[in-house]
């Protein structure tokens, strides 16, 4: 083995200690997957805010001061014809009964008698809040009956429907998705047993993240959504790894007729390789949403990276050992048509030999499509959640409107302003002064402080509110703070926006210095990353005319906000760039493999597209099936989640990578590889070939 490098020989070694390996993943999966189940019940439906930020030292001061009437509290909306008084009895004296319930404030009434607005201050953190909303809002609405409604919304409510929603749909996608995953994996592998292998990783991963996330949320909050994404990212990468691996360890036991142990150590000196650096680009790319300073961004980056992490450790030992340990019973079952161990594909090696005659034509084709699906990214608005995220019959947003027709249309995102007793006056005519203000409440003292409840004169996502946050804070008291749930969404969506750029350059930069120590070219890997953020671009692109225009509004079944969720363009930005590396290191490893070997610019680009382009394909087929069974979705943030990724996987493998790359490798020639002397000095020196 003295011919392949470091991972070449942990491939050896794992195929040599087969029981070894395998015993020390079960046991990761059972002492893991033991928490795995009480997983989704620890971890937390809040954390949707800025930390250090106004509003959210707003809401710790009116909590600590003022029974919890913070941004966060629970509103109990009785509603009806007739007499309500016994219905708000009862309401109150449920919502009093729960320990997480500071106290309940006086009702609001509104004018035609109809609506009444119970406030039941917040006793325990947000994440305590939202669970308080799951537990009483059944309870609460079976209080109704004979034309009355009682229906729980405010921040926890909204929170609670969404995420109640957003499982639903999260379990539709995944049995929607698992048997066109296996369909695909059985067409692409040709064989039962190697198509089982991605799903055996998959679960793994799946398993032993979900029993890890339930560890770190007894630390601290972790995101519902980690979850959700840590799941997707299981399948999607496991999947794609699992390809890469088996296609090159078949491709090495039956092409060249090695022993398993010398087809694994071939397998990980070379695809073993791309894998480990397509996986450090995945976690690159993901650390840097760290940079947002918002607890829920923060927590769903690290479920990622923990299924990442998971998926990425068992391709490298578990996959290489079990390889070994089947040797050619990998091909079992295998459908009539198969060539076992066909690693070269004649079909991709015509279509690049097709691209190397003609690449202009190719090339300006893909380019034109990814141009004109991009510039629609250019006018791309973003805004934080509606209450439109929420299903329409849930009692939140039934709630959330008949708030809004009782009390205006502002009601729903009060501003809550806490000033010391001595600037309270000015405080209040600073408020009732401003035109993006309706109304102002009286005052509530308590502890040298006042408490002013501000209703805005727009709707809580509409722009002008956080206009006229911005304008009020600008105009009130130094020592006044401006909060409640508006301002909170307000200041999340300032923060993203200020560390929008931030995460687009370090992504970029760390992801370019990853390709070139892979690939010891600078031309290439500038290309590879360049190319990606075209794929992003018109990503976005198509994302702008569906959820921000309302193309295909009906079909997709959702109701469009006018605008793209604002956690979007650096969430999906950092995602999408780490799925597109993926296909990047996969294509430009197999080329560079290539390039070493020959020292041929034309064998390198047919090649290497011979070699990878049924992988690229397949996985890709498979993350599309993913992320579009996510469309079909309930809610639109998963909806929106769905269709960008989908379709910037779709552009990025059937455009890109099968066309668009080879093209520049074609059109750069040997100039695509090379590598200035100082800079040969300073890499380390990294080869795909043995």
């Amino acid at each position: 083995m003295s011919a392949v490098g470091p991972l070449g020989r942990l491939g050896a070694w794992t195929a040599g200690h087969v029981r070894l390996v395998v015993l020390a993943w079960t046991a990761i999966a059972i002492g893991l997957g033991a928490f795995a189940p009480w997983a989704e019940r620890a971890l937390s439906g809040a954390g949707w805010e800025a930390s250090g930020s106004e509003s959210v030292a707003a809401r710790a001061q009116v909590e600590d001061t003022f029974a919890g009437a913070s941004g966060y509290a629970l509103l109990a909306v009785v509603h009806g014809d007739g007499a309500l008084d016994a219905t708000v009895a009862r309401a109150t004296a449920l919502l009093e009964r729960d320990e997480r319930v500071d106290s309940v404030g006086r009702p609001q009434v509104s004018a035609d008698r109809r609506t009444v607005v119970l406030t039941a201050g917040a006793a325990a953190p947000p994440t305590e809040m939202v669970r308080a909303a799951d537990d009483l809002k059944g309870k609460l609405a079976a209080l109704g009956g004979d034309g009355v409604t009682v229906s729980l919304t405010g921040a926890p409510g909204m929170w609670s429907d969404f995420n109640e929603a957003n499982k639903a749909a999260m379990l539709k996608s995944e049995l929607l998705s698992w048997p066109v995953t296996l369909a695909i994996l059985v067409l692409a592998f040709g064989s039962l047993v190697a198509a089982g292998l991605p799903l055996l990783l998959t679960i793994l991963g799946l398993v032993a993240s979900a029993g890890s996330l339930f560890l770190v949320a007894q630390l601290f909050d972790v995101s519902i959504w980690a979850m959700n994404f840590a799941l997707m990212f299981a399948l999607a990468l496991g999947i794609d790894y699992a390809l890469f691996v088996v296609a090159r360890f078949r491709g090495a036991r039956f092409g060249s007729r090695l022993s398993g142990r010398e087809a694994v150590a071939v397998t990980m000196d070379t695809a073993g390789k791309a894998v480990l650096f397509s996986g450090v680009t995945v976690l690159i790319s993901l650390s840097a949403v760290m940079l947002v300073p918002s607890p829920a961004f923060r927590s769903m980056a690290l479920g990622i990276m923990l299924a990442v992490s998971f998926v990425l450790l068992a391709a490298l030992t578990l996959l290489p050992a079990v390889l070994a340990w089947l040797g050619d019973r990998v091909d079992r079952l295998a459908l009539p048509w198969v060539h076992a161990g066909e690693h070269r594909s004649p079909a991709f090696a015509r279509w690049a030999e097709r691209l190397w005659r003609r690449p202009l034509a190719y090339g300006a084709a893909a380019t034109a499509i990814l141009v004109a699906l991009a510039l629609p990214a250019l006018g791309l608005d973003t805004g934080m959640p509606s209450i439109k995220v929420v299903p329409a019959g849930d009692g939140s947003r039934v709630g959330y409107a008949q708030v809004q027709q009782a009390f205006g249309p502002g009601a729903p995102g009060t501003l809550q302003v806490v000033a010391p007793a001595g600037e309270a006056q000015q405080a209040a005519a600073v408020l009732e002064g401003d035109p993006g203000i309706a109304s102002v409440a009286p005052p509530l003292e308590r502890d040298g402080r006042t408490l002013l409840l501000a209703v805005p004169a727009a709707d809580p996502s509409d722009p002008a509110v956080g206009e006229t946050i911005e304008r009020l804070r600008g105009a009130l008291p130094a020592e006044t703070l401006l909060g409640g749930a508006a301002a909170e969404n307000h200041d999340l969506e300032e923060a993203l926006a200020s560390r929008t750029l931030p995460v687009f350059a370090v992504v970029l930069a760390l992801g370019f210095l990853l390709l070139l120590v892979a690939l010891q070219a600078p031309v290439i890997a500038a290309v590879g990353v360049v190319t990606n953020l075209l794929a992003t671009a018109a990503a976005f692109g198509v994302g702008r005319l569906i959820f921000q225009e309302g193309t295909l509004e009906g079909l997709l079944g959702f109701e469009s906000q006018g605008f793209l969720n604002a956690w979007g363009p650096v969430f999906f930005f950092a995602m999408i760039f780490a799925i597109s590396m993926d296909y990047t290191v996969f294509l430009l490893s197999s080329a560079k493999e290539h390039w070493d070997r020959s020292g041929d610019a034309r064998e390198a680009m047919v090649g290497g597209l011979a070699h990878s382009g049924r992988v690229i394909f397949a996985a890709a087929g498979v993350m599309v099936a993913v992320f579009f069974t996510f469309a079909l979705s309930g809610p639109l943030p998963p909806k929106e989640m769905g269709v960008i990724l989908g379709v910037a996987v779709l552009l990025d493998a059937m455009l890109i990578r099968l066309v668009l790359m080879p093209v520049l490798l074609r059109l750069l020639g040997p100039a695509a590889w090379a590598l200035p002397r100082w800079l040969d000095r300073v890499l380390p020196d990294v080869r795909f070939g043995h």
